[in-house]
């Protein structure tokens, strides 16, 4: 607990620096200062084995091997803290786990796997996820769970099994739906991190998956009525040639080839669609489209004019993870800043009207995911670029999940929608209309 309080002081001391020698500016302060909770924090991974003779075992086979694990996306669904480890290197025993929230307070518990450990064996095609990234539980109560099929990272990768989409749900623990993402959805290059899910006015059939490839510069589209999927091509999706320089954890390193990434949806505008938010990993800029054009396969098919720029989030604004809630309040990670970003969808997408809601340059070297769960703001930091580029330290801290309320994060800040709220013709309407749905 002594642990925990001094983290969440650090956080305080460091939020209100910043904002000092930067000073406020529009409508609130462009740095909040609540401080976070450490809710959990590892050295290194550990896994909830039947028994330690069983764990003794992996690790003497090779099954198991601690330092080779690396969280990278999180998900939060009522008791259950979902947490994706891909198989980047040999010995990672489940590669879709959970924590469950109302036994485990604190601390570095376990991770156990989800499903069942016989769900996460490596190359079994069509019974168990081989590799996912980030995840998404729905309002229906569906766990959606892409799994890439891969073994390994860049040169080392192995498409052990095809893109396959598991839907589960949640209240059963079991398999609803699985679906193959056909030949023409991805190509050689094809990378596929991210997913949205988007549910319209229609209830749980009327539902929509977004994959952002990465590296293969698409989009793929699937539609859970027609159970079917396609794949959508703009310039947008690809890189800023002058974005693809990082410093991040006292590391100089290139990915000059990182496309589209985050995304995030906003609520249902009066149209009854929503709109995406996208940026490509390798650049300073967020994009938008409505969902109107993705869910019609025909219409995406020349949709090129429908898609929007939108301004740069300005210097050091490498974003992974991006999230909407329910109030167009969106949160998205700034891993070159160590911080996590907020704008309020009220306003026009601008830097003036963009805060940073939580920085620490210890506990947030690279802030990988962001979720939104119940008016708590959740961050998972795993020094991403330190385990691929060099090597991690395992005496210290290496992954954190970190939590503060939405309304103590933005608070004070010009994502705090309570100066504006409802002031009529400045946002376009009587009723705080967001100015991408006039």
């Amino acid at each position: 607990m002594a642990k925990v309080k001094c983290l969440a002081a650090l956080l305080l001391i460091a939020l209100a620096s910043t904002e000092a020698a930067l000073g406020p500016r529009g409508y609130g302060t462009r740095f909040g200062s609540a401080p976070l909770l450490e809710r959990f924090a590892w050295r290194i991974l550990d896994w909830n084995y039947p028994n330690e003779v069983s764990r003794q075992q992996a690790i003497a086979s090779g099954d198991f091997q601690p330092e080779n694990a690396l969280p990278v996306g999180i998900e939060i669904w009522r008791d259950k803290l979902f947490i994706s480890v891909p198989r980047w290197k040999n010995g990672i025993p489940a590669t879709l786990n959970y924590i469950p929230l109302n036994s485990v307070r604190g601390g570095a518990p376990k991770l156990n796997p989800y499903p069942t450990w016989a769900q996460n064996v490596a190359g079994a095609c069509g019974s168990g996820l081989t590799t996912v990234y980030r995840i998404h539980a729905d309002v229906c109560d569906r766990l959606w769970v892409l799994d890439v099929g891969t073994i390994g990272i860049g040169n080392t990768t192995v498409q052990a099994c095809p893109y396959t989409l598991n839907v589960f749900d949640l209240t059963t623990d079991k398999l609803l739906r699985q679906y193959r993402l056909r030949p023409e959805d991805v190509n050689q290059n094809t990378f596929i991190a991210n997913i949205a899910i988007d549910l319209g006015k229609g209830g749980c059939d009327d539902a929509f998956a977004y994959m952002s490839d990465e590296l293969g510069y698409g989009l793929i589209v699937y539609s859970w009525q027609l159970n079917k999927s396609w794949r959508l091509y703009h310039s947008y999706f690809m890189p800023d040639p002058l974005a693809g320089d990082y410093n991040i954890g006292g590391l100089n390193f290139q990915w000059g080839e990182e496309g589209i990434f985050g995304m995030s949806l906003s609520p249902i505008a009066l149209d009854g669609f929503r709109t995406l938010f996208f940026h490509p990993l390798s650049s300073n800029r967020e994009f938008a489209v409505s969902t109107r054009i993705l869910r019609d396969e025909s219409r995406a098919e020349d949709s090129w004019h429908d898609f929007q720029v939108l301004p740069e989030r300005g210097p050091l604004g490498h974003s992974t993870a991006e999230v909407m809630d329910d109030n167009g309040l969106q949160f998205f990670n700034l891993v070159d800043q160590n911080a996590v970003g907020c704008w309020n969808s009220l306003l026009p997408y601008a830097p003036s009207n963009q805060a940073v809601v939580a920085r620490h340059d210890e506990a947030m070297i690279f802030p990988a995911d962001v979720k939104v769960n119940r008016g708590l703001l959740w961050i998972m930091t795993d020094r991403m670029p330190v385990f691929l580029v060099s090597t991690l330290n395992y005496t210290d801290v290496n992954f954190r999940i970190l939590t503060v309320p939405v309304r103590d994060a933005i608070a004070g800040t010009v994502c705090d929608n309570s100066p504006w709220t409802y002031t009529g013709n400045q946002l376009g309407g009587p009723y705080g209309q967001p100015w991408w749905d006039r």
